[in-house]
């Protein structure tokens, strides 16, 4: 039965110095490389080897996928990537210290740009420091100038139908390394989340969360791998 593996990049330098990240394109820490490589490595350890992948265009993603594959000696299979799997966008809130925002703007009104379900944060200015207009990746592309967590399911499910899960129904195993709204957008899909829990749901960096799939492609119950022995 074909299985999917969800994994959130190993942690990037914004998430070490507790910054706002969202579109902008952060590298991994020496600790997210180590993640990476070890959900890799977990993979292999269970003879679960995906047979094609996809990821966002953001790099801490797309090294996490690399870095995964190498270590399950994966990494000559088909690799996809797409803009509707990267992180959330948030807005002005992008690259600010997340402590300095609370301190700010208050601490509930932080909480709830950070974890409402459909309240975006306040939207990016036009030829901001953090501004996309001009990233070669997005041509023709309508970058979002901010996103609630709805509104980032909005635009990763009709991928996961398009494209990710033909590749279940065809009977492969699937790798998705993206980010953690990402994954958590497709996770409410496959778990059947209420809106109001799955604001309290948390993904941690480099580890591999398994649904497997039935003949009829109605998913299982998720698991982390780490919790399989």
């Amino acid at each position: 039965m074909p299985s999917l593996i969800l994994v959130r990049h190993g942690q990037s330098q914004w998430n070490l110095e507790n910054r706002f990240t969202g579109w902008w394109d952060v590298d991994l820490t020496a600790r997210g490389v180590e993640e990476a490589t070890a959900a890799g490595a977990l993979l292999a350890a269970h003879e679960l080897r995906p047979d094609v992948a996809f990821t966002s265009l953001q790099k801490r993603a797309i090294k996490t996928l690399h870095l995964a594959l190498e270590a399950c000696d994966r990494l000559w299979v088909p690799e996809h990537k797409h803009w509707r799997l990267n992180e959330r966008h948030y807005g002005a809130l992008t690259g600010l210290d997340k402590q300095e925002t609370r301190e700010r703007h208050g601490e509930e009104q932080v909480h709830v740009w950070r974890r409402s379900f459909d309240v975006p944060p306040p939207p990016a200015q036009a030829g901001g420091p953090y501004d996309l207009a001009k990233d070669p990746r997005y041509a023709g592309i309508s970058i979002p100038a901010t996103e609630s967590l709805a509104l980032t399911i909005a635009r990763v499910l009709p991928y996961w139908n398009e494209a990710i899960r033909p590749c279940l129904a065809g009977g492969q195993t699937v790798l998705v390394a993206a980010h953690g709204n990402s994954l958590r957008a497709l996770v409410k899909h496959l778990s059947g989340i209420s809106d109001e829990e799955i604001t309290q749901l948390e993904i941690p960096t480099g580890q591999p969360i398994v649904y497997p799939f039935g003949a009829d492609m109605r998913p299982g119950e998720r698991f982390y791998l780490k919790d399989r022995g």
